[in-house]
């Protein structure tokens, strides 16, 4: 993901919390989960920068929205808590894949509302991109 594009994410989803009414913090990075781009909007949360960076992180570690990657290890507890248990790893709503022809090449994770309120600002950064969400 280029550094232009991750700015662009994270400022519609900044955008689309504060539709909501929720300051959240938006955090891109790379396939590596190396941050390209962070942003906080007034009044967010200090700690939702690195949860947010930690969703997007997983994101494109594991190449699966966090939310996708926790119903995935649902079925094993043992593998649940031990990928849990992972340095800057995330399984709660609000990190998503970024892909470029079915390929992942980033993620993007947004903190500081609910989960639903962290998922519809990370779709509509994913809709920036001209992404699905």
């Amino acid at each position: 993901m280029t550094s232009a594009a991750a700015l662009s994410a994270v400022r519609a989803a900044v955008a689309a919390g504060k539709a909501r009414g929720v300051p959240v913090v938006a955090a891109a990075v790379d396939t590596g989960g190396h941050l390209l781009a962070c942003l906080r909007a007034d009044g967010a949360f200090c700690a939702s920068v690195d949860i947010a960076r930690d969703k997007a992180f997983t994101a494109a570690v594991f190449g699966a929205s966090t939310d996708d990657l926790r119903a995935a290890l649902r079925h094993d507890q043992v593998l649940l808590d031990g990928i849990a248990a992972r340095q800057n790893v995330v399984l709660f709503g609000g990190g998503v894949p970024v892909r470029e022809n079915g390929v992942v090449i980033g993620g993007l994770g947004v903190s500081g509302g609910s989960e639903d309120d962290d998922r519809a600002a990370a779709h509509a950064g994913l809709a920036a991109l001209g992404q699905p969400g």
